[in-house]
Formats: structure tokens, sequence, C-alpha cells
């Protein structure tokens, strides 16, 4: 039996024993001859990668990042095939007045709930919640005054507004917790234990920390008591 006649897979090895034809061996076929082989015998590239490795691309990132190199701007289509740019720049003034301005009313109506409830007053919510619409726009405008871009660009003056601002908030509501009635103290130390709280927060921490000994010192000359 020559070669163009010889079963190539079990199909057709099933097909010849149907037809009374014999079988070859296996050793008689080309394909599982050992002196046939298919496969050419090489040696391996041992010569090393021919591009950038990940070490080497993780570093070139790296060194862009240190340069500050920005991440480039991505964009999406809309619907209607206007083609939108996203980075990540910061919120505008307005829009960061508006969520601190939101997180110091809060404060103001806790300080308020809690000093009516030290004296043992009773809590009338609708007086408190008025003070919190009050405060809103208060704190919104305070906010986006010192935001803006040019506050931003006053750098050591502002940060010494603030520590002036924060020294005399804490100060002076020690003074009026020691020395004031408690109608006094109920109406002055929501709002100015807010605003000492927001003078510390926009402060460095170098400032802050100056800002807390200052107000330290103020009760300790005085004899005062801050709880």
């Amino acid at each position: 039996m020559g070669d163009e006649n010889t079963p190539r897979n079990r199909k057709e090895r099933r097909a010849a024993a149907r037809n009374g034809q014999p079988t070859p061996a296996p050793s008689s076929s080309p394909h599982l001859d050992s002196k046939v082989p298919g496969i050419k015998y090489a040696q391996p590239d041992r010569s090393g990668p021919k591009g950038k490795t990940l070490f080497q691309l993780a570093e070139e990132r790296s060194a862009e990042l240190n340069k500050g190199k920005p991440f480039p701007k991505q964009s999406f289509t809309e619907e209607s095939g206007e083609v939108v740019s996203w980075n990540d720049e910061a919120m505008g003034p307005a829009a960061e007045a508006v969520l601190w301005s939101f997180s110091l009313s809060m404060v103001h109506l806790m300080l308020d709930v809690l000093v009516n409830n030290q004296y043992r007053q009773e809590i009338v919510w609708t007086d408190i919640w008025s003070r919190f619409g009050t405060s809103l726009p208060v704190f919104w405008f305070m906010v986006y005054l010192f935001h803006t871009p040019t506050a931003k660009k006053l750098g050591v003056l502002k940060q010494i507004f603030f520590l002036a601002t924060a020294v005399s908030a804490g100060c002076y509501m020690v003074y009026s917790g020691n020395t004031k009635g408690y109608y006094a103290v109920m109406k002055r130390a929501p709002p100015l234990g807010t605003v000492w709280i927001w003078a510390v927060v926009e402060l460095e921490l170098v400032y802050a920390l100056v800002s807390v000994v200052g107000v330290g010192c103020y009760v300790w000359w005085n004899g005062y008591k801050a709880f």
C-alpha cells in the first residue's frame, strides 16, 4: 500500500478496517517515524529582551511624576456627539464654599444643641434650625471670600490672619464661659466655637499648633477653666 493510501487519522483507519484493508503498523507511518522529525532543533535566544522591560517603564513613569508632569487629560463623547474633556482640576471657590458652609453650619448646630443641654435648657428645635439657616449663607460668604484665587495668593498673610482669628475666638470663648452668664454663653459659644474651628482648619500645622498654645497660655495666665 502506497503512502497516498495510508490512513492518516482514526476516521480513515476505521473506514479501511470496514473495507477489509489491513492497518499498517504505527512505525510504518512517516508522521510517527522518529527518523523524520517535524520540528527543527535550535538553541534558545539568550541575548536578552529586545525592548524596554516593565522595570524600565516604571522608572520612566516615576521620573515623569517626580518632575510634576500631569496625567494626560481624558475625554469622552456624550450622546449628542460633543466631546467633553475631564481632568483632575480642583473645584472652584463657589463649590468649595458650599461644602464648607454646610459643614460649618452643622458644627454650629451641634454646639448650639450641646450648650443648651449643658445649661439644662429646653431645646427648641425651631429656633436651632432657624439659627442654622441664618448661619449657612454667612459661612458661605466667608469661605468664598477666603478661597478665591486672589485670597490664595496671599500666602503667609492669610495664615497670619487666621492665626489671629483662631487665638481671638478661642480666648474670647474661654473668657465668656468663665465670666459671663449662661444666657450670654448660650448666644456666643456656638458662633465663636465654629469660627475657632474653621480658623484652625484653615491654618497650616505649625500655625495651628501656635494658636492652640496661645489659647492655652491665656487660660493658664488668667487662671480660667477650659472645661
